[in-house]
């Protein structure tokens, strides 16, 4: 071992350590329970410190997004019911795509409540095979979740609705064959209260437009069109009005940061349509960047 190649070793294990520590502190953010709270409207934040799950609640009953990890169900039942709804009352079970952060907790939400399991078309084989058949993850055990039947499937453009609430689901492909952005549109204010103003708000709820770590932008045999996929689903991203911006993950739209300025009495701090158009560039930034690296190492 010479004089150069010990600190080359040293440097590495720091990296190593560092990066597993960073993966702690991202699993931990998974499971640690955030207070739930009204975001807007009848739209309710039920989710994790970084896994978000969202209820939205209507007089025929409750419609939930994203079931996250497979030990996540109690802390979601836990949320709604500490803001004095029911967890019985769920009745339709929505996903942002499917893999097992966002779907592994979805046979066991649907065994409690009932509720009628709904899936863009493109990730029911995916979410009824428990992930053994993902297009980048098949082989990887950590990505498998517990496989659950798809009641409605899904296509681009279809609405759901319940009590008087509609959501549209919008196909932006590419981080899975069937990652859906909700949109929902909210109203604020009482039109019975004199003085009242009513606004209605643009919600959307992004599935997911990253391009993970491995993932093959040029010649994927298991995805062909995964970058073709990629360009639409950010063209659908930047057609959407938005005013109040959510997504999968709470880093998407910097939860954490929003909902303290929330507690302290900021009632528009989930109002941020520049910070979406902002996320919504980066990311396809990112994705170019991605695509340009990987389209010229193949010549």
């Amino acid at each position: 071992m010479t004089g150069r190649t010990l600190p080359r070793i040293v440097s590495v294990f720091i990296l190593v350590i560092s990066g597993l520590q960073l993966a702690a502190q991202v699993l931990a953010s998974w499971t640690t329970l955030l207070a739930p709270f009204r975001i807007a409207g009848n739209l309710y934040y039920v989710g994790s410190q970084d896994l978000a799950a969202y209820l939205i609640v209507t007089p025929k009953g409750n419609i939930l997004i994203n079931s996250n990890l497979q030990s996540s169900p109690p802390q979601i039942k836990k949320s709604i019911e500490a803001l004095g709804f029911k967890y019985s009352d769920t009745k339709i079970l929505l996903i942002s795509h499917g893999h097992y952060d966002h779907c592994a907790g979805s046979a066991e939400i649907k065994r409690e409540t009932g509720a009628k399991y709904e899936v863009m078309a493109q990730d029911v084989p995916v979410v009824q095979s428990g992930g053994h058949n993902d297009f980048h993850y098949a082989a990887d055990k950590t990505m498998w979740f517990r496989p659950s039947k798809v009641d409605r499937i899904l296509h681009d453009g279809d609405t759901v609705s319940l009590g008087g609430t509609t959501l549209t689901a919008h196909l932006t492909a590419g981080h899975t064959k069937g990652t859906t952005t909700w949109t929902l549109n909210e109203a604020e204010g009482d039109p019975n209260l004199r003085g009242e103003v009513v606004r209605i708000l643009h919600v959307v709820i992004v599935g997911s437009p990253n391009v993970n770590p491995g993932y093959k932008l040029v010649n994927n045999r298991t995805y062909p069109q995964i970058a073709a996929d990629y360009r639409r689903g950010f063209e659908v991203l930047k057609s959407l009005p938005c005013d109040v911006f959510l997504g999968a993950h709470g880093g998407y739209f910097d939860m954490l940061a929003k909902y303290d300025r929330f507690k302290k009495g900021d009632k528009n701090a989930f109002i941020d349509p520049v910070g979406y158009k902002a996320y919504i560039a980066d990311r396809e930034q990112a994705f170019q960047a991605e695509l340009k690296k990987q389209s010229a190492a193949k010549h």
